[in-house]
């Protein structure tokens, strides 16, 4: 799985682990091997205005995810699965994190992880906008998050 980082943001974060993380994702939730993800960080004023643009909310938020609209559609007319595709954008607020981990009581990287976590979910398709789909997304994610803290106690590489 090609999983590329960007750090555009000031804030220092363990970009292997995170990449591990990604990787474990797609492969738990049985993306094609060949996919590509990108996941960016940013600051706080650039979060605020992607926000604004794209959610029509003011403000930096946490994470947002831009999937790519051609997923379903790359693949050849004899292919039964998706061809290899790039998924999409998961783009998280570092600044934004760090004062919800606090918030929450756990770690800068916990947080950094289940923000990804999210974000990749959406890149899938799943959402929160009904109770429905909030408590599925939200079991998914928990599931998830739960199988890379065993994963790495564990001391498996990805």
């Amino acid at each position: 799985m090609s999983v590329d980082i960007a750090n555009e943001s000031d804030i220092p974060f363990d970009e292997v682990s995170l990449a591990a993380l990604c990787r474990f994702l797609l492969w738990k939730l049985d993306v094609n091997p060949l996919a590509e993800l990108s996941v960016l960080l940013i600051d706080v004023e650039y979060m605020a205005s992607l926000n604004e643009k794209w959610m029509d909310s003011s403000g930096p938020t946490d994470v947002l995810a831009f999937p790519m609209d051609e997923l379903d559609t790359a693949r050849r007319p004899d292919e039964s699965d998706p061809s290899p595709a790039l998924l999409g954008d998961v783009v998280l607020c570092p600044a934004v994190a760090i004062k919800q981990a606090s918030a929450a009581g756990h770690s800068f990287e916990a947080e950094l992880h289940l923000l990804t976590t999210h974000g990749v979910l959406h890149l899938l398709g799943y959402d929160h906008a009904e109770p429905d789909e909030e408590r599925e997304m939200f079991a998914v994610q928990r599931r998830l998050l739960d199988g890379w803290q065993q994963h790495r106690a564990e001391g498996v590489r990805s």
